[in-house]
């Protein structure tokens, strides 16, 4: 059974990996608390943005994402990896990730290894993307 949602920008059917994308984009984006009803989801990676990017904000960057990543249950990271940093303190980030297309269906079945790429977008957002 895929995994199916709408494309939050636009509106458009998502399956399978695309609809992964998009999960991950929406909960590295949120913060903890901005969902009224859902105020365990989201991440830490929103407060570090904008951050001085010291070797502790790079730490505190892998928790965030770590932890953040537990909330879809059909990736498994494997690691995190910093591809640039500018003067200006933005960073873009490789994720390795293990694919497990029916884990929202307690099938954590592997499915092979992918890559994203997490980047700063505009704003306080954060844009992903693959590989």
């Amino acid at each position: 059974m895929a995994s199916t949602g709408i494309n939050r920008r636009t509106g458009r059917l998502l399956t399978d990996w695309d609809h992964v994308l998009q999960s991950l984009e929406v909960i590295l984006s949120t913060r903890f608390g901005e969902r009224v009803m859902r105020r365990w989801f989201g991440s830490n990676v929103p407060v570090l943005l904008g951050q001085n990017m010291v070797p502790e904000t790079f730490v505190r960057f892998y928790a965030a994402v770590g932890v953040a990543l537990v909330q879809e249950p059909r990736v498994e990271l494997v690691r995190i990896t910093p591809i640039s940093v500018t003067r200006t303190g933005r960073a873009g980030f490789l994720l390795d990730l293990q694919y497990r297309p029916r884990g929202h269906l307690g099938d954590f079945t592997v499915e092979g290894a992918k890559r994203i790429i997490v980047a700063p977008g505009s704003g306080d957002r954060l844009e992903v993307f693959p590989a």
